[in-house]
């Protein structure tokens, strides 16, 4: 980070926060990343961002099989054992 940030937020009744939108642009979060919570010995409460962009695989290219397969039938198929 660039900068120092500090903000506050309110917990509401269903223990939901919102991310202030001063720490989500300097934190660099979007939608679809994740936060990770961890309280030390001392009690204090530490964040960490786990990014989990939306649309990571959209880049990749198909790969062309020599046979038709069936996500539904086939997705616990180990490779080479079919």
């Amino acid at each position: 980070m660039s900068n120092s940030v500090e903000d506050e937020t309110t917990v509401n009744d269903s223990y939901s926060v919102t991310v202030p939108a001063s720490v989500r642009s300097e934190a660099d979060l979007e939608a679809g990343d994740r936060l990770r919570w961890r309280v030390d010995e001392d009690g204090d409460l530490h964040v960490e961002v786990v990014k989990r962009r939306r649309g990571a695989f959209s880049e990749l290219d198909p790969v062309e099989l020599d046979e038709e397969t069936n996500a539904a039938e086939d997705h616990d198929t180990v490779a080479g054992e079919y």
